[in-house]
């Protein structure tokens, strides 16, 4: 929260234009894989997107120096994007 007592988003984004929430299940989902909040943001603005449904959508991409890739992003992005959760070792698969 800000001085005024205003919650502000965790970061913005601009590949999409919009704010950026963080949940606490995708905050306590980072702690547990050492992801940090830079790593994140990498992910969201650098990272390939495969979209679930008109808002739902996985964010995902291979950091280097990690063994535990793919580093994925659940994420609904309406108004706003919020982060749902944070995975590790992520596999992309075919919904056909």
């Amino acid at each position: 929260m800000n001085e005024v007592g205003v919650e502000m988003a965790d970061f913005f984004s601009q590949r999409f234009g919009k704010n950026v929430w963080i949940t606490h299940h995708a905050r306590t989902s980072m702690e547990k894989r050492q992801i940090d909040d830079a790593t994140l943001e990498r992910v969201i603005e650098e990272g390939e997107i495969k979209h679930r449904n008109a808002i739902d959508l996985w964010v995902f991409k291979h950091i280097d120096g990690r063994s535990d890739n793919l580093i994925c992003a659940a994420v609904v992005e309406q108004e706003a994007v919020v982060i749902k959760t944070v995975m590790i070792n992520w596999e992309l698969e075919d919904e056909t």
